[in-house]
């Protein structure tokens, strides 16, 4: 190797290590900022599934809002395992679901968010999470206090097709899930069925979206697996 080309490659080198250093540094110094971005973007998720936290675009400052109307209406988060008891010594809040749902699920811990109103009334907040058709769909379910009716949801995702899966996070699709039963008159559960539009609509069942059937049955799949471990501790609540 001549001279000249011994100091483009020591150049290269020592540029590629700068450059991996401040990049390095620069994630480092970012995280806090991304891990509050992150925080905030649950908090007003759950607050938005039980109608609250709308007036977040007038605010002056997004995370001062929603800090504020999070500590005001979500009153109680707590752990539970799926027998329905409750979990000491766990911050709901830290619960990553991908590792909790990888487990066997008389091994998960499973998050509940308690919401609770001007006017008294409560709704109890369940998070969920699967696999849409291109990566993963989440979202959180409030029930209300009857423990059998849907107080509202919200869904999102990560890369559904624009117009037609990624429909699930638009208010016409979340619309139709408020005042549906996860539970039959016998008290069975039965979550809630995503059919194609066309079959009769059921109060334990909405309609599926036009050309997203495979990321609307995905969700429905979603609904039953992770709501179905919290019925222990449902049943406990009625």
């Amino acid at each position: 190797m001549n001279r000249s080309n011994l100091y483009t490659f020591m150049y290269a080198s020592v540029m590629v290590i700068i450059v991996a250093a401040l990049l390095s540094l620069a994630a480092t110094g970012l995280k806090p900022l991304q891990d509050k971005n992150e925080e905030i973007a649950k908090k007003l998720d759950i607050l938005n599934t039980v109608g609250l936290g709308m007036e977040v675009g007038e605010a002056d400052s997004k995370n001062v809002y929603v800090e504020a109307e999070f500590d005001k209406f979500i009153t109680e988060s707590f752990v539970v395992n799926a027998k329905g008891e409750r979990v000491d010594g766990i911050d709901a809040f830290t619960i990553n679901l991908t590792k909790e749902n990888a487990k066997e699920v008389d091994k998960r811990t499973l998050p509940v968010y308690v919401c609770t109103h001007e006017n008294g009334a409560q709704n109890y907040i369940f998070p969920v999470l699967g696999k849409g058709l291109w990566g993963p769909i989440w979202g959180y379910v409030a029930l209300n206090d009857d423990f059998v009716s849907i107080a509202g949801v919200v869904f999102d995702h990560k890369g559904e097709t624009p117009g037609l899966g990624a429909e699930i996070n638009t208010p016409p699709f979340q619309d139709q899930f408020i005042d549906k039963k996860i539970f039959d008159s016998s008290g069975k559960f039965v979550s809630i069925q995503v059919n194609k539009i066309g079959i009769p609509v059921t109060e334990s069942s909405v309609d599926a979206i036009t050309g997203g059937t495979i990321t609307s049955k995905s969700l429905e799949e979603m609904l039953y697996d992770c709501l179905s471990v919290y019925e222990s501790f449902i049943n406990k609540q009625k």
